[in-house]
């Protein structure tokens, strides 16, 4: 089997096809708080270089476009009782209820680091097929700050499961009233090959010469574009002309 993944395909009820939001690469999705951002600062950092803002992050860049994600099926209401309870409210007629209870003793809640939390889950309307030998993490939309839950996160052999995964996770905003509307990322896939995953790591110290690259890299100008960006811009060149949207900032 190659370690390239070539089929990856996202289900859903045929009654729901075409009226639910469908999924779409991460890099489609990126946080707004992220896309509103210039890369340069103004002014300079501690070291005399030019400011710049984790627009110009391509680690972070990476991160928010790796996967997939799975939107919100519907428009989701959040208000609270007078004791302060959450309660979830969306239109009448939808064919499930995206949100439900969790027991709060399937997280232990009451103890650390869960004290007087509720758990809850999405209800995902898309199961995720992935050939065999091939995995997928389930994980919080990453770098997206501002969304008011946070997921507990999974990794699911999609190779062998055959419905929908399920979505844990805890409120974590504190407005008395908050809407989501449909298509608000819900979680992030992330495809991977299971026998990949190095068992075994190398742990030393550096030896002179890596600390001498090291050294340099650390020394370059702020003109010159590393071996890094170099290979970074190449690889997103390369994902611009195969049609895929590109996560690169600006």
């Amino acid at each position: 089997m190659e370690d390239a993944l070539t089929d990856l395909t996202f289900l859903c009820p045929p009654e729901l096809a075409g009226h639910i939001p469908h999924p779409v690469p991460a890099a489609d999705k990126m946080p707004d708080w992220f896309t509103a951002l210039s890369e340069d600062m103004g002014g300079t950092d501690a070291q005399g270089r030019p400011g710049r803002t984790a627009r110009a992050c391509l680690p972070m860049t990476d991160a928010c476009a790796l996967g997939w994600i799975i939107p919100l099926p519907f428009d989701i209401a959040m208000s609270r009782d007078p004791q302060g309870q959450l309660m979830f409210h969306w239109a009448d007629g939808v064919p499930f209820p995206p949100v439900q209870l969790l027991h709060p003793r399937q997280i232990g809640s009451g103890g650390p680091p869960f004290h007087d939390t509720l758990p809850l889950k999405f209800i995902n309307p898309w199961r995720v097929i992935l050939p065999e030998g091939w995995s997928a993490a389930f994980v919080q939309p990453l770098n997206h700050f501002d969304l008011p839950f946070q997921v507990f996160s999974g990794v699911v052999d999609c190779d062998v499961l055959e419905e929908p995964a399920k979505i844990p996770f805890l409120w974590t905003a504190q407005a008395e009233t908050l809407v989501m509307p449909a298509g608000t990322p819900m979680v992030q896939v992330v495809p991977f090959k299971r026998d990949l995953a190095p068992a075994e790591a190398d742990i030393r110290a550096e030896t002179p010469a890596e600390t001498a690259a090291r050294t340099a890299a650390q020394d370059r100008s702020p003109k010159a574009m590393s071996p890094y960006a170099l290979a970074w811009h190449a690889r997103d060149t390369a994902r611009l002309m195969a049609g895929r949207t590109s996560g690169d900032p600006k």
